[in-house]
């Protein structure tokens, strides 16, 4: 088995201001980043939206972080190119809010889409995100971090049946989630983690900046 090259778009997390926001500055902000309001509605729920509920719970697996109860974000983001994420990355820090990234597959502590502190935050879910690449003469392939593991199975092996990667058996998960908690599975002994078969991937820092790894240095890497 060789390694795999997997793409991941990421937004880091930074300290916050408490203090409330209307939505609507959001999505003004949005607007000036992109240049064009039609696109935003397109791309963003808030919860004026009759959508909102549907897609916020589209990847929710456990049920005891969907009650009323809940913190919910001041809006969902479904991007569909990177420069969606920086804009997304630059309104919230310029503003004061709170990220969520979620990387469309299952989460059952619901850190992806909620908070446990009562502060105004918008979730990025990265669904639409979710190509994968593979290059077999390379064994290598660019996977968005939207594709679920299942996905990237599927995928590889519509193209070679020597290579696979070592990642988990719950074909539902994310492969940013996956990837995030260091990535277990059942070929680790030998191969060892998912992440450690990693050998690039791109970003988007806190200042909305996309990072490779040559860009970001072996530390960050």
């Amino acid at each position: 088995m060789l390694q795999f090259l997997l793409v991941f778009l990421f937004s880091l997390s930074w300290k916050i201001t408490t203090s409330a926001l209307p939505v609507e500055e959001f999505l003004h902000c949005l607007s000036l980043r992109l240049g064009n309001s039609a696109s935003v509605a397109n791309l963003v729920y808030t919860q004026h939206n009759s959508s909102y509920s549907s897609v916020l719970k589209s990847s929710a697996q456990n049920f005891r972080f969907t009650t009323p109860s809940t913190p919910k974000p001041l809006a969902v983001l479904t991007p569909l190119h990177a420069s969606h994420i920086q804009a997304t990355v630059y309104c919230c820090r310029k503003l004061g809010l709170q990220v969520r990234t979620r990387s469309g597959g299952h989460d059952y502590e619901g850190l992806s889409y909620r908070t446990a502190y009562k502060v105004p935050f918008v979730v990025i879910d990265l669904v639409n995100l979710r190509s994968v690449q593979v290059n077999v003469e390379k064994a290598t392939a660019w996977v968005e971090s939207g594709a679920t593991i299942g996905e990237l199975y599927y995928e590889i092996l519509q193209k070679s049946r020597t290579l696979t990667f070592p990642a988990g058996i719950g074909h539902t998960v994310g492969l940013g989630g996956h990837l995030s908690g260091g990535g277990y599975g059942s070929l680790h002994r030998k191969y060892g983690l998912a992440a450690d078969n990693v050998i690039d991937a791109r970003l988007i820092n806190v200042q909305g900046r996309i990072l490779d790894r040559k860009s970001m240095g072996e530390d960050l890497f």
